[in-house]
């Protein structure tokens, strides 16, 4: 599984930087407009806008875009009503993924999905036909100079975490420690963390898998392409899957 944990953690460390800046922005900004359509304008009673606004900050969002998205959802119920809708597929090689979307069309979404997966060899699966290989989970970044494990672990597992994996380190990469947790409890656990004076990279709620298959540098490539592909679709928020990538590939991802 190593090769799939250092495959999300550079996710994480090239979104606040990445050519694609404007467009993560945009899907950050439609999940805090759905979020504050319907739970309210107020994070700390309304925990998936208080997850939102994180990954929105994670990937540098200003401050003022953030707030224009939450006064656009909480303003009025007229307007684009974004529909959470889950995929869920296979890519060469029998690697599972799951697609989180939120759409305000499903039949044009499924179309575009399902049209992606052909291309780049992959099939469109039914409804949970993968979902059982992931656990949904809280999970929480963190650099790896920022605490010592003895102080990490004592913080995070008394606000509730369950596990707390440690860097793996290649090169010039620290890597980053991996905290997990239940979904209900991510926002205790990271409020402890940070209060505590450790600065974290992400928080979120994420979809982790239970197995991985490992996969090939070439078919690597491809998967990549396809994952890429399907993250540059609008209305597609996050990709998910199964694959332990090899080390040469994460080398050249870092």
């Amino acid at each position: 599984m190593a090769g799939h944990s250092k495959w999300a953690n550079i996710k994480h460390r090239k979104a606040a930087v990445d050519k694609k800046r404007g467009k993560i922005w945009s899907k950050c900004s439609r999940a805090i407009i759905s979020a504050a359509r319907q739970g309210g304008p107020d994070p700390t009673t309304n925990l998936t806008l208080r997850y939102a606004i994180d990954e929105a900050k994670a990937a540098n969002m200003p401050k003022d875009t953030i707030q224009r998205a939450i006064d656009k959802g909480a303003g009025s119920s007229a307007g684009e009503e974004f529909v959470p809708v889950v995929f869920e597929g296979y890519a060469p090689g029998g690697v599972a993924i799951i697609v989180d979307a939120l759409t305000d069309n499903n039949t044009r979404t499924f179309g575009e999905v399902r049209s992606i997966f052909t291309k780049y060899d992959g099939s469109l699966g039914a409804p949970g036909s993968v979902a059982f290989l992931f656990q949904t989970r809280g999970r929480i970044l963190i650099e790896a100079d920022a605490a010592s494990e003895d102080r990490l672990m004592e913080i995070a597992l008394e606000a509730g975490a369950d596990d707390v994996e440690p860097p793996e380190s290649e090169g010039d990469d620290p890597g980053a420690w991996t905290v997990l947790c239940e979904p209900a409890a991510l926002a205790r656990v990271k409020d402890a963390i940070e209060s505590a004076g450790i600065a974290t990279l992400a928080g979120e709620i994420a979809k982790i898998p239970t197995t991985s298959a490992a996969v090939s540098a070439e078919q690597a490539k491809s998967l990549l392409t396809l994952i890429d592909v399907l993250e540059d679709n609008d209305d597609v928020q996050k990709v998910y899957t199964n694959a332990d990538f090899p080390q040469e590939v994460l080398d050249q991802l870092a």
